[in-house]
C-alpha cells in the first residue's frame, strides 16, 4: 500500500514528527511504502477560490507552488495520514491550507486510489481535539467516503513518549 503522511507540524523533531516516524517504521516493516511530506517546510499558498481548477484547469490548480508535489503523491496513494499538533482546538494552519487545496483534486470526487485515512494529533492537554475531529469526520469520512483507520492522540507528557511511539509503530505494522 502507498501511504502519504502530511505532517502539519513546524517542528522538525517535535512530538508529532516522532509519532509520524514511529508509524512509518511500523508500516514499512510490513512492506508498505510511506512518504512523509513536512508541509511546513514547503511553499503552499491558500486556495484563491478562483475556480480555475474546475473550469479551464480540469482538476489542476492555477497556483505554481509546492502543492503540486502533494497532488502528484496523493494521486498514487491508497491511504492518507494527517498529522498535526493542535492549535486553538484545530489542525495547524499549514495543514488546513493543504486540506483547502484538496478542492482541486478531490471535488467532486476523491482520487481514484485513495480509500483510507487516519489522523495523528498531539496537544498540550487532553480533550482539545474537537476542531480536528470535526474536519476529519466531515471532510474525509463523510464527504470523501474514506475508510476510518483510526485517530491517534497524545497530550502533555505522553507526547513523544516511548509508549506512544510503540502504539504508532504497532498501528503502522497492523495495516493490511
Amino acid at each position: 500500500m502507498n501511504i502519504l503522511v502530511l505532517n502539519g507540524s513546524p517542528r522538525l523533531n517535535g512530538s508529532t514528527k516522532q509519532m509520524v516516524e514511529a508509524f512509518r517504521e511500523g508500516a514499512q516493516s510490513v512492506g508498505h511504502t510511506v512518504q512523509i511530506m513536512d508541509i511546513c517546510q514547503m511553499q503552499i499558498g491558500g486556495c484563491r477560490a478562483c475556480e480555475y481548477c474546475h473550469t479551464k484547469g480540469a482538476g489542476t490548480c492555477i497556483q505554481n507552488d509546492d502543492m503540486k508535489q502533494i497532488y502528484d503523491v496523493l494521486k498514487q496513494s491508497d491511504m492518507l495520514v494527517l498529522a498535526s499538533p493542535i492549535y486553538y482546538h484545530g489542525l495547524s494552519g499549514q495543514l488546513k491550507c493543504v486540506i483547502d487545496r484538496f478542492y482541486a483534486v478531490a471535488y467532486p470526487k476523491k482520487p481514484s486510489r485513495l480509500s483510507k485515512v487516519a489522523m495523528i494529533l498531539s496537544s498540550g492537554d487532553a480533550d482539545m481535539y474537537d476542531g480536528a475531529l470535526f474536519s476529519f469526520q466531515g471532510d474525509f469520512l463523510d464527504y470523501l467516503g474514506l475508510e476510518n483507520m483510526g485517530v491517534y492522540t497524545s497530550h502533555g507528557e505522553y507526547n513523544g513518549s516511548q509508549a506512544k511511539r510503540q502504539e504508532l509503530w504497532a498501528f503502522g505494522a497492523s495495516l493490511k
